[in-house]
């Protein structure tokens, strides 16, 4: 199989129902985005000194990740294939996780600042790359309906991520910088 299937010269490309739209329709936009998000928490889960437990939960995530990319690539019920589910189980593995790690955390008592070290810097990337795509996916779900699983999904794991990024400036002896209004 080669891949390049030129099919997309003219600026079109396939969703997985079969229907060509243009590259830029706002279903490409939000899968593209969850792409790049996925893309960036593999930054993250190959940082240096990162432990196997998160590691396992990011590779997770991941694959819940490709999941919503198909889900937001399909517009029609013409599906010859059955279509991963985003379900509130996905949503619970990141609400568990959130609270163990919120656990062993200093109590947050104001904004911190983006910084500190080097994976908690790549975390807030990935929060924010997380961020736009939930509002890409917002409006894929005012215009087509079927995403509210994948709402909730994003929403959370962006918390997920900040939580994260938190863990990381204690594991990695990163200063946390406090926001001064």
């Amino acid at each position: 199989m080669k891949i390049y299937t030129k099919t997309g010269d003219t600026g079109t490309t396939a969703l997985l129902s079969g229907q060509r739209v243009p590259k830029y329709h706002i279903r490409i936009e939000s899968y593209g985005t969850i792409d790049e998000l996925s893309s960036y928490i593999g930054v993250v889960r190959d940082m240096p000194k990162m432990d196997k437990h998160t590691i396992e939960s990011l590779i997770e995530i991941q694959n819940r990740l490709v999941a919503v990319a198909s889900i937001l690539s399909i517009e029609g019920e013409d599906v010859k294939f059955k279509v991963p589910e985003i379900n509130n189980s996905h949503v619970e593995f990141l609400e568990k996780e959130m609270d163990a790690i919120d656990a062993t955390l200093p109590q947050l008592s104001s904004f911190v600042l983006p910084g500190g070290n080097l994976a908690v810097s790549h975390t807030h990337v990935a929060r924010c790359i997380c961020r736009r795509a939930e509002r890409l996916v917002l409006q894929v779900q005012e215009q087509f309906g079927g995403c509210e699983m994948v709402i909730k999904y994003l929403n959370r794991l962006s918390d997920y991520l900040f939580v994260l990024s938190r863990k990381f400036s204690v594991d990695f002896k990163g200063k946390e910088i406090v926001w001064k209004p």
